[in-house]
């Protein structure tokens, strides 16, 4: 049976709802463990989740091993612009290509 692709979607800048602080913490240790699974395929990032892409993300390191081990990053060039972001990872991306890449998918995983 062949892998089934597996995307993650960041809409926030953590994991989870409540403390800030721990919700970067333990995206940082998902995003660690997920190289792992062999289906993952890409991480979209739209709304305030472009923030992870930054220079001066907690995630920076982290999102850069995925994108080395051919885990696509896609932020939303349209929310870069409204955060004023410049992204230090990934290949920007317009909605049609977010919503192309989440109807390729087997399963979709919202953090």
């Amino acid at each position: 049976m062949p892998a089934m692709d597996t995307i993650v979607v960041l809409n926030q800048d953590q994991m989870g709802h409540g403390d800030r602080a721990l919700g970067q913490k333990i995206l940082g240790t998902f995003l660690r463990k997920s190289i792992a699974l062999p289906e993952f395929r890409a991480i979209l990032l739209y709304n305030a989740g472009v923030k992870l892409v930054a220079a001066d993300s907690p995630v920076l390191a982290e999102l850069r091993l995925l994108e080395e081990r051919g885990v696509d990053l896609v932020p939303c060039g349209t929310c870069l612009s409204h955060f004023g972001v410049t992204p230090a990872v990934g290949k920007v991306a317009d909605m049609d290509a977010i919503v192309r890449e989440m109807g390729r998918a087997a399963k979709v995983v919202t953090l």
